[in-house]
Protein backbone atom coordinates (compact mmCIF):
# COMPACT_ATOMS: atom_id res chain seq x y z
CA UNK A 1 0.00 0.00 0.00
CA UNK A 2 1.34 3.44 -0.87
CA UNK A 3 0.94 5.70 2.13
CA UNK A 4 0.37 9.46 1.88
CA UNK A 5 3.43 11.62 2.54
CA UNK A 6 4.37 12.01 6.17
CA UNK A 7 4.68 15.40 7.91
CA UNK A 8 7.92 17.32 7.61
CA UNK A 9 9.56 15.52 10.51
CA UNK A 10 12.58 13.46 9.45
CA UNK A 11 13.08 9.88 10.51
CA UNK A 12 15.35 9.48 13.50
CA UNK A 13 18.11 7.02 14.19
CA UNK A 14 16.87 4.03 16.26
CA UNK A 15 18.16 4.13 19.80
CA UNK A 16 21.27 2.10 20.50
CA UNK A 17 21.87 3.07 24.12
CA UNK A 18 19.92 4.09 27.22
CA UNK A 19 17.03 2.44 29.06
CA UNK A 20 14.50 2.88 26.24
CA UNK A 21 16.85 1.10 23.84
CA UNK A 22 16.53 -1.98 26.07
CA UNK A 23 12.78 -2.12 25.39
CA UNK A 24 11.95 -4.55 22.60
CA UNK A 25 8.20 -4.73 23.16
CA UNK A 26 5.70 -1.96 23.92
CA UNK A 27 2.31 -3.34 24.89
CA UNK A 28 -0.71 -1.07 25.32
CA UNK A 29 -4.07 -1.96 26.84
CA UNK A 30 -6.59 0.86 26.40
CA UNK A 31 -9.75 0.56 28.47
CA UNK A 32 -12.86 2.73 28.50
CA UNK A 33 -14.28 5.87 30.04
CA UNK A 34 -12.95 6.37 33.56
CA UNK A 35 -11.26 9.42 35.06
CA UNK A 36 -8.07 9.48 37.08
CA UNK A 37 -9.72 10.53 40.36
CA UNK A 38 -12.51 7.97 39.95
CA UNK A 39 -10.01 5.09 39.74
CA UNK A 40 -6.77 6.28 41.39
CA UNK A 41 -7.56 9.49 43.28
CA UNK A 42 -7.05 7.79 46.67
CA UNK A 43 -3.94 5.83 45.64
CA UNK A 44 -1.68 7.85 47.97
CA UNK A 45 -3.03 10.02 50.83
CA UNK A 46 -2.46 13.74 51.34
CA UNK A 47 -1.23 14.27 47.77
CA UNK A 48 2.12 12.78 48.65
CA UNK A 49 3.68 9.73 47.00
CA UNK A 50 6.58 7.57 48.19
CA UNK A 51 9.79 9.39 49.16
CA UNK A 52 8.04 12.74 49.15
CA UNK A 53 7.07 12.70 45.47
CA UNK A 54 4.12 14.99 44.76
CA UNK A 55 0.96 13.15 43.79
CA UNK A 56 -2.08 14.97 42.40
CA UNK A 57 -4.69 12.86 44.16
CA UNK A 58 -7.71 13.66 46.28
CA UNK A 59 -7.74 15.11 49.78
CA UNK A 60 -11.29 13.88 50.33
CA UNK A 61 -12.75 17.37 50.64
CA UNK A 62 -13.32 18.04 46.93
CA UNK A 63 -16.94 18.62 46.00
CA UNK A 64 -19.44 19.67 43.35
CA UNK A 65 -22.80 21.28 43.98
CA UNK A 66 -25.99 19.47 43.03
CA UNK A 67 -28.91 21.20 41.31
CA UNK A 68 -30.16 22.57 44.65
CA UNK A 69 -26.79 24.13 45.45
CA UNK A 70 -25.91 21.50 48.06
CA UNK A 71 -22.24 20.39 47.95
CA UNK A 72 -21.59 16.73 47.25
CA UNK A 73 -18.17 15.60 48.49
CA UNK A 74 -16.06 12.83 46.98
CA UNK A 75 -16.36 9.56 48.88
CA UNK A 76 -14.84 6.09 48.72
CA UNK A 77 -16.96 3.40 47.08
CA UNK A 78 -17.83 0.65 49.57
CA UNK A 79 -17.35 -2.56 47.61
CA UNK A 80 -19.04 -4.65 50.28
CA UNK A 81 -22.30 -3.12 49.04
CA UNK A 82 -24.04 -5.16 46.35
CA UNK A 83 -23.51 -3.67 42.90
CA UNK A 84 -20.58 -1.46 43.89
CA UNK A 85 -18.48 -2.47 40.89
CA UNK A 86 -21.17 -1.07 38.58
CA UNK A 87 -20.69 2.45 39.99
CA UNK A 88 -21.64 5.12 38.99
CA UNK A 89 -24.74 3.11 38.10
CA UNK A 90 -25.66 4.88 34.86
CA UNK A 91 -23.84 6.02 31.75
CA UNK A 92 -22.61 9.59 32.43
CA UNK A 93 -22.77 12.24 29.77
CA UNK A 94 -19.82 12.15 27.40
CA UNK A 95 -19.03 13.97 24.19
CA UNK A 96 -17.92 17.55 23.72
CA UNK A 97 -20.96 19.46 25.03
CA UNK A 98 -21.37 17.27 28.12
CA UNK A 99 -17.66 17.51 28.88
CA UNK A 100 -17.96 21.29 28.65
CA UNK A 101 -20.80 21.18 31.19
CA UNK A 102 -18.66 19.13 33.56
CA UNK A 103 -15.65 21.42 33.17
CA UNK A 104 -17.23 24.86 32.82
CA UNK A 105 -20.87 24.50 33.91
CA UNK A 106 -22.07 25.25 30.37
CA UNK A 107 -22.23 23.36 27.08
CA UNK A 108 -20.14 26.09 25.48
CA UNK A 109 -16.67 26.88 26.88
CA UNK A 110 -15.96 30.42 28.09
CA UNK A 111 -13.19 32.61 26.72
CA UNK A 112 -10.60 31.97 28.05
CA UNK A 113 -11.54 28.33 28.72
CA UNK A 114 -10.67 28.15 32.42
CA UNK A 115 -12.25 25.01 33.88
CA UNK A 116 -13.79 24.99 37.38
CA UNK A 117 -14.51 21.20 37.34
CA UNK A 118 -17.82 21.83 39.14
CA UNK A 119 -20.44 20.51 36.73
CA UNK A 120 -20.14 16.75 37.20
CA UNK A 121 -23.06 16.22 39.59
CA UNK A 122 -25.56 18.31 37.64
CA UNK A 123 -24.41 16.73 34.38
CA UNK A 124 -24.88 13.26 35.86
CA UNK A 125 -28.37 14.19 37.07
CA UNK A 126 -29.26 14.98 33.46
CA UNK A 127 -27.59 11.76 32.28
CA UNK A 128 -29.68 9.64 34.65
CA UNK A 129 -32.85 11.23 33.32
CA UNK A 130 -31.70 10.80 29.73
CA UNK A 131 -30.83 7.12 30.29
CA UNK A 132 -34.23 6.45 31.86
CA UNK A 133 -36.09 8.22 29.06
CA UNK A 134 -34.03 6.25 26.53
CA UNK A 135 -35.04 2.96 28.23
CA UNK A 136 -31.46 2.32 29.27
CA UNK A 137 -30.97 0.57 32.58
CA UNK A 138 -29.98 2.58 35.62
CA UNK A 139 -28.84 0.70 38.69
CA UNK A 140 -31.20 0.86 41.63
CA UNK A 141 -30.09 3.47 44.15
CA UNK A 142 -28.17 5.59 41.64
CA UNK A 143 -28.32 9.31 42.41
CA UNK A 144 -26.52 12.37 41.01
CA UNK A 145 -24.11 12.09 43.96
CA UNK A 146 -22.96 8.68 42.69
CA UNK A 147 -20.66 10.38 40.18
CA UNK A 148 -18.49 11.57 43.09
CA UNK A 149 -17.76 7.99 44.15
CA UNK A 150 -14.09 6.98 44.05
CA UNK A 151 -12.69 3.45 44.08
CA UNK A 152 -10.21 3.11 46.97
CA UNK A 153 -7.00 1.13 46.34
CA UNK A 154 -8.41 -1.90 48.17
CA UNK A 155 -11.27 -2.06 45.66
CA UNK A 156 -8.88 -2.17 42.69
CA UNK A 157 -6.00 -4.34 43.93
CA UNK A 158 -4.68 -5.00 40.42
CA UNK A 159 -4.65 -1.48 38.98
CA UNK A 160 -3.60 0.05 42.28
CA UNK A 161 -1.02 -2.69 42.89
CA UNK A 162 0.61 -2.04 39.53
CA UNK A 163 0.44 1.75 40.07
CA UNK A 164 2.24 1.38 43.38
CA UNK A 165 4.51 -1.45 42.28
CA UNK A 166 5.73 0.37 39.17
CA UNK A 167 4.68 3.87 37.99
CA UNK A 168 1.52 5.95 38.00
CA UNK A 169 1.16 9.03 35.78
CA UNK A 170 -0.89 11.62 37.64
CA UNK A 171 -0.92 14.16 34.81
CA UNK A 172 -1.87 12.07 31.77
CA UNK A 173 -4.70 13.66 29.83
CA UNK A 174 -6.99 12.34 27.15
CA UNK A 175 -6.08 13.97 23.87
CA UNK A 176 -9.35 15.80 23.28
CA UNK A 177 -12.24 16.77 25.62
CA UNK A 178 -14.79 14.44 24.11
CA UNK A 179 -15.70 10.79 23.65
CA UNK A 180 -14.22 7.51 22.47
CA UNK A 181 -13.47 7.50 18.74
CA UNK A 182 -11.73 10.90 18.53
CA UNK A 183 -9.49 9.92 21.45
CA UNK A 184 -8.75 6.48 20.05
CA UNK A 185 -7.93 8.13 16.73
CA UNK A 186 -5.39 10.34 18.50
CA UNK A 187 -4.00 7.25 20.25
CA UNK A 188 -3.41 5.54 16.91
CA UNK A 189 -2.86 8.39 14.46
CA UNK A 190 -2.27 11.61 16.50
CA UNK A 191 -5.31 13.26 14.91
CA UNK A 192 -9.06 12.81 14.63
CA UNK A 193 -9.19 14.77 11.37
CA UNK A 194 -11.33 17.42 13.05
CA UNK A 195 -13.92 14.97 14.37
CA UNK A 196 -15.19 15.50 17.90
CA UNK A 197 -17.85 12.81 18.39
CA UNK A 198 -18.45 9.12 17.79
CA UNK A 199 -20.40 9.64 14.57
CA UNK A 200 -17.14 8.94 12.75
CA UNK A 201 -15.18 5.77 13.45
CA UNK A 202 -13.20 5.50 10.22
CA UNK A 203 -10.39 7.87 9.35
CA UNK A 204 -8.33 8.38 6.21
CA UNK A 205 -4.89 9.24 7.59
CA UNK A 206 -1.81 7.09 8.17
CA UNK A 207 -1.79 5.36 11.56
CA UNK A 208 1.10 4.28 13.75
CA UNK A 209 0.56 0.77 12.38
CA UNK A 210 1.00 1.85 8.77
CA UNK A 211 4.00 3.96 9.74
CA UNK A 212 5.63 0.97 11.43
CA UNK A 213 4.97 -1.18 8.36
CA UNK A 214 6.56 1.48 6.17
CA UNK A 215 9.73 1.42 8.27
CA UNK A 216 9.88 -2.33 8.81
CA UNK A 217 8.86 -2.45 12.49
CA UNK A 218 6.46 -5.17 13.62
CA UNK A 219 3.02 -4.65 15.21
CA UNK A 220 -0.08 -6.60 16.08
CA UNK A 221 -3.60 -5.67 17.22
CA UNK A 222 -5.56 -8.02 19.47
CA UNK A 223 -9.30 -8.00 19.96
CA UNK A 224 -10.48 -9.72 23.11
CA UNK A 225 -12.93 -12.31 21.80
CA UNK A 226 -13.82 -10.75 18.44
CA UNK A 227 -12.27 -8.98 15.49
CA UNK A 228 -10.47 -5.84 16.70
CA UNK A 229 -12.54 -2.68 16.46
CA UNK A 230 -9.35 -0.78 15.56
CA UNK A 231 -9.01 -2.87 12.41
CA UNK A 232 -11.73 -0.84 10.72
CA UNK A 233 -10.48 2.61 11.76
CA UNK A 234 -7.68 3.26 9.24
CA UNK A 235 -6.97 2.24 5.62
CA UNK A 236 -3.42 1.09 6.36
CA UNK A 237 -4.77 -1.22 9.08
CA UNK A 238 -7.60 -2.54 6.91
CA UNK A 239 -5.05 -3.41 4.25
CA UNK A 240 -2.72 -5.30 6.59
CA UNK A 241 -2.30 -9.10 6.43
CA UNK A 242 -4.15 -11.43 8.80
CA UNK A 243 -0.93 -12.13 10.72
CA UNK A 244 -1.18 -8.62 12.20
CA UNK A 245 -4.40 -9.45 14.08
CA UNK A 246 -5.43 -11.83 16.81
CA UNK A 247 -7.58 -12.35 19.88
CA UNK A 248 -6.64 -12.44 23.52
CA UNK A 249 -5.64 -16.14 23.60
CA UNK A 250 -3.30 -15.36 20.70
CA UNK A 251 -1.73 -12.58 22.78
CA UNK A 252 -1.20 -14.97 25.68
CA UNK A 253 0.36 -17.53 23.34
CA UNK A 254 2.58 -14.93 21.67
CA UNK A 255 3.79 -13.65 25.05
CA UNK A 256 4.52 -17.18 26.26
CA UNK A 257 6.42 -18.07 23.10
CA UNK A 258 8.49 -14.87 23.03
CA UNK A 259 7.07 -13.73 19.70
CA UNK A 260 5.43 -10.43 20.64
CA UNK A 261 5.72 -7.67 18.06
CA UNK A 262 7.53 -4.42 18.73
CA UNK A 263 4.12 -2.86 19.42
CA UNK A 264 1.04 -4.75 20.61
CA UNK A 265 -2.29 -2.93 20.95
CA UNK A 266 -4.90 -4.71 23.06
CA UNK A 267 -8.64 -4.13 23.14
CA UNK A 268 -11.14 -5.26 25.78
CA UNK A 269 -14.48 -6.86 24.90
CA UNK A 270 -17.00 -4.22 23.87
CA UNK A 271 -20.30 -5.71 25.03
CA UNK A 272 -22.30 -4.54 28.04
CA UNK A 273 -21.27 -7.68 29.94
CA UNK A 274 -17.65 -7.34 28.85
CA UNK A 275 -14.44 -6.14 30.51
CA UNK A 276 -14.00 -2.65 29.00
CA UNK A 277 -15.00 -0.93 32.30
CA UNK A 278 -17.25 1.48 30.41
CA UNK A 279 -19.86 2.82 32.86
CA UNK A 280 -22.07 1.20 34.01
CA UNK A 281 -20.39 -2.11 33.19
CA UNK A 282 -18.46 -4.39 35.55
CA UNK A 283 -15.21 -2.79 36.75
CA UNK A 284 -14.15 -6.08 38.37
CA UNK A 285 -13.98 -7.79 34.97
CA UNK A 286 -11.56 -5.11 33.81
CA UNK A 287 -9.40 -5.79 36.85
CA UNK A 288 -9.28 -9.45 35.82
CA UNK A 289 -8.24 -8.48 32.28
CA UNK A 290 -5.42 -6.24 33.51
CA UNK A 291 -4.17 -9.06 35.72
CA UNK A 292 -4.25 -11.53 32.82
CA UNK A 293 -2.25 -9.15 30.62
CA UNK A 294 0.35 -8.58 33.32
CA UNK A 295 0.68 -12.27 34.16
CA UNK A 296 1.06 -13.22 30.49
CA UNK A 297 3.86 -10.70 30.03
CA UNK A 298 5.64 -11.43 33.29
CA UNK A 299 5.68 -15.18 32.64
CA UNK A 300 7.03 -14.77 29.11
CA UNK A 301 10.68 -14.74 28.05
CA UNK A 302 10.46 -11.12 26.87
CA UNK A 303 9.43 -9.62 30.22
CA UNK A 304 12.76 -7.92 30.91
CA UNK A 305 12.52 -6.04 27.60
CA UNK A 306 8.84 -5.05 27.85
CA UNK A 307 7.02 -1.80 28.66
CA UNK A 308 3.30 -2.21 29.41
CA UNK A 309 1.15 0.92 29.14
CA UNK A 310 -2.30 0.79 30.79
CA UNK A 311 -4.53 3.66 29.70
CA UNK A 312 -8.17 4.72 29.33
CA UNK A 313 -9.38 6.50 26.22
CA UNK A 314 -11.42 9.22 27.94
CA UNK A 315 -12.97 10.13 31.28
CA UNK A 316 -16.50 9.14 30.33
CA UNK A 317 -18.14 11.79 32.51
CA UNK A 318 -16.55 10.53 35.74
CA UNK A 319 -15.34 13.14 38.23
CA UNK A 320 -11.85 14.59 38.21
CA UNK A 321 -10.64 17.67 40.07
CA UNK A 322 -7.73 18.80 37.85
CA UNK A 323 -8.54 21.28 35.06
CA UNK A 324 -7.22 20.02 31.72
CA UNK A 325 -4.44 22.27 30.40
CA UNK A 326 -4.50 24.43 27.32
CA UNK A 327 -1.49 24.79 25.06
CA UNK A 328 -1.99 21.55 23.13
CA UNK A 329 -0.47 21.51 19.65
CA UNK A 330 -3.13 21.16 16.93
CA UNK A 331 -2.27 18.06 14.89
CA UNK A 332 -2.95 19.59 11.49
CA UNK A 333 -4.88 22.34 9.76
CA UNK A 334 -8.20 20.47 9.72
CA UNK A 335 -11.10 22.59 10.98
CA UNK A 336 -12.56 21.06 14.12
CA UNK A 337 -16.20 20.23 14.61
CA UNK A 338 -18.25 22.47 16.92
CA UNK A 339 -15.64 25.21 16.71
CA UNK A 340 -13.00 23.24 18.61
CA UNK A 341 -9.43 24.25 17.77
CA UNK A 342 -7.52 21.31 19.33
CA UNK A 343 -5.50 23.52 21.66
CA UNK A 344 -7.04 22.01 24.80
CA UNK A 345 -6.44 18.55 26.23
CA UNK A 346 -9.20 16.34 27.57
CA UNK A 347 -9.82 15.29 31.18
CA UNK A 348 -7.19 13.30 33.11
CA UNK A 349 -7.40 9.55 32.76
CA UNK A 350 -5.68 6.71 34.63
CA UNK A 351 -2.30 5.75 33.21
CA UNK A 352 0.02 3.14 34.69
CA UNK A 353 3.44 2.18 33.29
CA UNK A 354 4.76 -1.30 34.03
CA UNK A 355 8.27 -2.58 33.39
CA UNK A 356 11.00 -4.30 35.41
CA UNK A 357 13.12 -1.25 34.48
CA UNK A 358 10.85 1.05 36.57
CA UNK A 359 11.44 1.47 40.33
CA UNK A 360 8.49 0.67 42.59
CA UNK A 361 6.53 3.65 43.85
CA UNK A 362 7.29 5.94 40.92
CA UNK A 363 5.01 8.92 40.30
CA UNK A 364 5.96 9.82 36.75
CA UNK A 365 5.65 13.34 35.41
CA UNK A 366 7.39 15.23 32.68
CA UNK A 367 9.39 18.32 33.74
CA UNK A 368 7.44 21.47 34.56
CA UNK A 369 6.84 23.59 31.51
CA UNK A 370 6.86 20.58 29.18
CA UNK A 371 3.98 19.48 27.01
CA UNK A 372 1.93 17.14 29.26
CA UNK A 373 1.51 13.44 28.71
CA UNK A 374 -1.42 12.38 26.56
CA UNK A 375 -2.26 9.43 24.32
CA UNK A 376 0.20 10.60 21.67
CA UNK A 377 3.04 10.09 24.15
CA UNK A 378 2.84 6.37 23.36
CA UNK A 379 3.25 7.18 19.68
CA UNK A 380 6.21 9.42 20.47
CA UNK A 381 7.81 6.62 22.51
CA UNK A 382 7.46 4.17 19.61
CA UNK A 383 8.82 6.75 17.19
CA UNK A 384 11.80 7.58 19.37
CA UNK A 385 12.59 3.94 20.14
CA UNK A 386 12.56 2.79 16.51
CA UNK A 387 13.61 5.99 14.77
CA UNK A 388 10.31 6.82 13.07
CA UNK A 389 9.07 10.25 11.96
CA UNK A 390 6.05 11.83 13.63
CA UNK A 391 2.59 11.31 12.18
CA UNK A 392 1.36 14.86 12.92
CA UNK A 393 2.41 17.99 14.74
CA UNK A 394 0.72 16.66 17.91
CA UNK A 395 2.92 13.60 18.40
CA UNK A 396 5.94 15.60 17.21
CA UNK A 397 5.38 17.89 20.21
CA UNK A 398 4.50 15.14 22.70
CA UNK A 399 6.92 13.92 25.38
CA UNK A 400 7.93 10.27 25.27
CA UNK A 401 7.92 7.82 28.18
CA UNK A 402 11.59 6.88 28.18
CA UNK A 403 12.32 8.91 31.31
CA UNK A 404 10.36 6.49 33.48
CA UNK A 405 12.88 3.71 32.79
CA UNK A 406 15.59 4.52 35.31
CA UNK A 407 16.90 1.05 36.23
CA UNK A 408 19.73 -0.55 34.31
CA UNK A 409 19.13 -4.02 35.75
CA UNK A 410 15.61 -5.47 35.46
CA UNK A 411 13.80 -6.18 38.73
CA UNK A 412 12.75 -9.76 39.45
CA UNK A 413 10.17 -9.11 42.20
CA UNK A 414 6.43 -9.37 41.60
CA UNK A 415 4.32 -6.57 43.15
CA UNK A 416 1.15 -8.58 42.44
CA UNK A 417 2.29 -11.81 44.08
CA UNK A 418 -0.74 -13.24 45.86
CA UNK A 419 -3.11 -10.62 44.40
CA UNK A 420 -6.32 -11.75 42.75
CA UNK A 421 -8.89 -9.73 40.84
CA UNK A 422 -12.07 -8.75 42.69
CA UNK A 423 -15.42 -10.30 41.83
CA UNK A 424 -18.54 -8.17 41.57
CA UNK A 425 -21.81 -8.86 43.32
CA UNK A 426 -25.31 -8.10 42.15
CA UNK A 427 -26.84 -7.99 38.70
CA UNK A 428 -25.25 -6.07 35.84
CA UNK A 429 -27.69 -3.20 35.22
CA UNK A 430 -26.69 -3.02 31.56
CA UNK A 431 -26.93 -6.75 30.78
CA UNK A 432 -29.13 -7.28 27.75
CA UNK A 433 -28.38 -3.88 26.25
CA UNK A 434 -26.48 -3.55 22.99
CA UNK A 435 -23.49 -1.39 23.89
CA UNK A 436 -22.68 1.72 21.94
CA UNK A 437 -19.34 0.33 20.74
CA UNK A 438 -20.79 -3.06 19.81
CA UNK A 439 -23.34 -1.24 17.69
CA UNK A 440 -20.62 0.94 16.17
CA UNK A 441 -18.50 -2.08 15.30
CA UNK A 442 -21.46 -3.79 13.67
CA UNK A 443 -22.03 -0.73 11.51
CA UNK A 444 -18.32 -0.65 10.72
CA UNK A 445 -18.18 -4.26 9.50
CA UNK A 446 -21.43 -3.81 7.55
CA UNK A 447 -19.52 -1.28 5.44
CA UNK A 448 -16.81 -3.81 4.48
CA UNK A 449 -16.83 -4.05 0.71
CA UNK A 450 -17.95 -7.41 -0.70
CA UNK A 451 -20.18 -8.28 -3.66
CA UNK A 452 -23.87 -8.71 -2.81
CA UNK A 453 -23.65 -12.25 -4.14
CA UNK A 454 -21.73 -13.17 -1.01
CA UNK A 455 -24.47 -11.78 1.24
CA UNK A 456 -27.37 -13.82 -0.16
CA UNK A 457 -27.69 -15.91 2.99
CA UNK A 458 -25.80 -13.63 5.38
CA UNK A 459 -27.42 -11.97 8.40
CA UNK A 460 -28.49 -8.36 7.86
CA UNK A 461 -27.70 -5.60 10.32
CA UNK A 462 -31.28 -4.22 10.59
CA UNK A 463 -32.42 -7.64 11.81
CA UNK A 464 -30.06 -7.73 14.79
CA UNK A 465 -31.52 -6.88 18.19
CA UNK A 466 -29.71 -8.52 21.12
CA UNK A 467 -26.05 -8.42 22.15
CA UNK A 468 -25.69 -12.02 20.99
CA UNK A 469 -27.21 -11.08 17.62
CA UNK A 470 -24.71 -8.28 17.19
CA UNK A 471 -21.74 -10.40 18.22
CA UNK A 472 -22.76 -13.12 15.76
CA UNK A 473 -23.28 -10.57 13.02
CA UNK A 474 -19.83 -9.00 13.57
CA UNK A 475 -18.13 -12.41 13.49
CA UNK A 476 -20.04 -13.68 10.46
CA UNK A 477 -19.81 -10.52 8.39
CA UNK A 478 -16.08 -10.18 9.18
CA UNK A 479 -15.41 -13.74 8.04
CA UNK A 480 -17.35 -13.13 4.83
CA UNK A 481 -15.14 -10.16 4.05
CA UNK A 482 -11.92 -11.98 4.93
CA UNK A 483 -12.88 -14.96 2.75
CA UNK A 484 -13.80 -12.71 -0.16
CA UNK A 485 -10.53 -10.81 0.19
CA UNK A 486 -8.50 -14.03 0.33
CA UNK A 487 -10.20 -15.21 -2.85
CA UNK A 488 -9.61 -11.93 -4.67
CA UNK A 489 -13.28 -10.98 -4.60
CA UNK A 490 -12.98 -7.91 -2.36
CA UNK A 491 -10.74 -4.84 -2.34
CA UNK A 492 -7.44 -5.05 -0.49
CA UNK A 493 -4.90 -7.80 -0.11
CA UNK A 494 -4.91 -10.86 2.08
CA UNK A 495 -1.33 -12.05 1.87
CA UNK A 496 1.93 -10.42 3.03
CA UNK A 497 4.07 -8.79 0.39
CA UNK A 498 7.70 -7.78 0.31
CA UNK A 499 8.17 -4.91 2.73
CA UNK A 500 5.71 -6.13 5.34
CA UNK A 501 7.28 -6.65 8.71
CA UNK A 502 5.10 -9.15 10.52
CA UNK A 503 5.20 -10.57 14.03
CA UNK A 504 7.17 -13.83 14.06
Amino acid sequence: MSLPPQPDQPAQTPLEAGPLAAVQHIVQLMLENRSFDHMLGFLYPNRSGPNGQPFEGLLGTESNNDSTGKPVTVSPINTSVTGAYFTPGADPGEGYANTNVQLFGSGSPPDPPVATMTGFVTSFESAITFDQRSNRSVQSGTTPASIMGVFPPTALPVLSGLARGFAVCDHWYSSVPTETFPNRAFACAATSQGHMNDATSSFTVPSIFGLMTRYGVSWKIYGYDAEPLTRGNFPDVMDAPEANFGKFPDFQADAAAGRLAAYSFLEPSWGSTGNSQHPNYDVALGEALILQVYEALRAGPGWAQTLLVLTYDEHGGCYDHVPPPSGATPPDSTVGEFGFDFTRFGVRVPAVLVSPLIPAGTVYRVPAGSMPLDHTSVLKTIERRWGLPALTARDAAAPDLGGVLTLTTPRNDDPLAGVSAPVSSGANPAAGEVSHLLSAQAQQVSDLQVPLSRLTYAPLLPNQHTPADYEHYIATRSETWKTARAEGDAPGRAEPTAGDNLPT
